[in-house]
């Protein structure tokens, strides 16, 4: 039986694959004893054992899986402050804003001085809505938002509302940017937000 040049190719790939996954787990179970040749060896191959060890989770002894910390480049996690609020810098066409991510708010509701310094500016007859709130009746200013941004998420023509001056202490991050996303998952003490 005649084997092809081609087969045995194939056969020295899978081995050499082989040879450096058995290279590469010895490699992380036994760091002290490989040190200075693994970290060659992973240099010259373009890797940072640094990078690398910071990402391979700890394993519990006979554990062979190794785990990969990921996140994906569409996915902002926020974490909860002291009294269980997400807050997070935002930007608000392109400018600098705090905001507290509201679950309960409609809209994007950016308080006077937070719309200004976005380059919105509202005229007095441009209060037009009436909401309800916690401290009785407002009225807003109807908005299109060009962009928000918050970690690598945009979303761009975003419905919001310009309180009147004094009414708003703090930016409200609501539902027409949350509801935008493809994903909103509240877990214990963190907000993971996917684009």
């Amino acid at each position: 039986m005649q084997v092809s040049s081609g087969t045995i190719s194939l056969f020295v790939c899978v081995a050499m694959a082989m040879v450096g996954a058995a290279s590469t787990a010895y490699i992380l179970e036994h760091p002290e004893e490989t040190q200075g040749i693994s970290g060659k060896l992973l240099k010259i191959a373009g890797i940072d054992p640094d990078r690398l060890a910071a990402v391979v989770a700890p394993r519990a002894p006979g554990e062979t899986s190794i785990q990969v910390a990921t996140t994906p480049p569409d996915t902002v996690t926020l974490n909860a402050d002291q009294l269980g609020h997400f807050e997070a810098d935002a930007e608000v066409n392109g400018r600098r804003v705090p905001v507290l991510v509201d679950t309960g708010a409609t809209l994007v509701a950016l308080t006077y001085e937070d719309a200004g310094r976005a380059g919105l500016f509202p005229r007095p007859s441009d209060f037009t809505q009436v909401v309800a709130t916690a401290n009785g009746t407002a009225r807003y200013a109807p908005v299109t938002i060009d962009s928000v941004t918050i970690g690598d998420i945009t979303v761009h023509n975003i419905q919001g509302a310009i309180s009147e001056p004094g009414r708003l202490h703090r930016t409200l991050l609501g539902m027409s940017f949350l509801g935008r996303l493809s994903r909103v998952d509240m877990r214990t003490g963190t907000l993971v937000l996917h684009e």
